[in-house]
């Protein structure tokens, strides 16, 4: 996945969910953030940005830039991290299309159907493959990183203990179920619930990996202007 016009800026602050006040050559503008997460700690004062400029491009848009990466300092280097909240979805969407992604219990894919109403939710991907076999996805982005582990949530989500359960039942009704985690970066070593931060998410992953739902987690290689499916990693629970 890529993007078409990326350009480099400062992070201020974030007034609300929805904009940030950022850098551009010397001048402060606004540009739409493209994930409603907390994500405090990657839009820290002074980060370094990236941002797509839809100059020539902008339709009904009132923000020129929209907010699509930061590049985090650890103590390991710095990780660029796409921020894009629509991202995982397109490079899943890619990988099933293409046959890149490993699904236990599943063959070569002959329909991939994005959006699929399943009880009161739409998951992500309804899928079928050429031996018959049906299944549910359900895509989670994953931004938050402390030394070298993913977790997800960054903040408590009930919708998403929702896609979960729902999950569960479609396994109850003979589908096959997944719930794939993207890690929007690179160098990731393992995967974890956020106990600490939504403890209810991981009670309810596990109760879903227990009641057939099978868990994946897949980190990226990101740059300014990219994402790309890398290889799966190892999940605890």
């Amino acid at each position: 996945m890529k993007y078409e016009k990326v350009i480099e800026g400062k992070f201020i602050e974030r007034p609300n969910r929805f904009i940030a006040a950022v850098e551009v050559e010397g001048i402060m503008t606004f540009a739409h953030v493209k994930n409603t997460g907390r994500c405090r700690e990657l839009l820290v004062p002074g980060a370094k940005i990236y941002l797509e400029d839809f100059i020539g491009r902008m339709g009904e848009r009132k923000h020129r830039y929209s907010l699509i990466g930061v590049e985090k300092n650890t103590s390991r280097g710095t990780l660029m991290v796409n921020m894009d909240s629509q991202a995982p979805n397109k490079v899943i969407k890619a990988s099933l299309e293409n046959g890149e992604l490993d699904l236990p219990g599943m063959s070569d894919l002959t329909l991939v159907k994005p959006e699929s109403a399943v009880g009161k939710s739409r998951l992500d991907f309804y899928v079928e493959d050429d031996r018959g076999s049906k299944a549910f996805i359900e895509v989670k982005g994953v931004t938050l990183e402390n030394n070298g582990e993913a977790m997800f949530p960054d903040a408590p989500t009930e919708r998403g203990i929702r896609h979960l359960e729902e999950l569960s039942e479609t396994v109850r009704c003979g589908y096959l179920a997944f719930v794939i985690f993207v890690i929007q970066m690179d160098g990731i070593k393992c995967f974890r619930p956020n106990d600490a931060g939504h403890r209810a998410f991981g009670d309810a992953l596990r109760r879903a990996e227990k009641n057939g739902v099978i868990p994946l987690a897949y980190q990226c290689v990101c740059t300014p202007d990219s994402m790309k499916i890398k290889n799966k990693i190892k999940i605890i629970l």
